[in-house]
């Protein structure tokens, strides 16, 4: 018996407080110019996101935020979208504040669809110190087929969820 009483304490430890979460109509659109192809070349890359709508508990005025990056990247092919990689990116609250967030972005193919996961931490701004798992769903039919050397892609779109949790 009392290895159930000690068993019981170590499922709750991990588990923390839900400080804000963010559901679908949220949302990513990047494009890219030229379109990523096989071919490696000096890409112009827009991407923006809009969370909302957002709940928390503990800043109940934050119900929305953004983000958006312009950069030309170079060497860029299709396969980048597959790859693992650091992702850094500064969420900007409605209510004025930012979160930004250091992590591990990783995205697999789940028959046509494109799932891509960024875990990591807020580490500075509003919710400091939070775990954060955002991920991003949408169709991968022309990441797909170019990959193969059948087409190309010049934009993706996806629906996003973002979780940051207290420790």
């Amino acid at each position: 018996m009392g290895g159930v009483l000690v068993a019981a304490p170590a499922h709750g430890a991990p588990s923390g407080l839900l400080d804000v979460t963010c559901t679908v109509p949220s949302s990513e659109a990047t494009t890219y110019s030229p379109p990523l192809s096989l071919t490696p070349q000096t890409v112009a890359f827009s991407s923006t996101v809009q969370y909302g709508p957002c709940v928390s508990l503990s800043h109940p005025d934050v119900t929305s935020g953004s983000r958006s990056l312009q950069a030309n990247v170079p060497n860029r092919t299709c396969l980048a979208l597959l790859e693992t990689a650091p992702s850094n990116y500064t969420i900007t609250w409605n209510t004025g504040q930012t979160s930004t967030i250091t992590g591990n972005r990783t995205a697999t193919v789940v028959g046509a669809t494109l799932v891509v996961t960024v875990t990591g931490n807020v580490t500075s701004g509003l919710f400091n110190g939070d775990t954060v798992v955002q991920t991003s769903i949408g169709p991968a039919t022309d990441i797909l087929a170019c990959t193969l050397g059948l087409g190309t892609v010049a934009s993706v779109y996806s629906t996003v969820t973002l979780e940051i949790t207290s420790l």
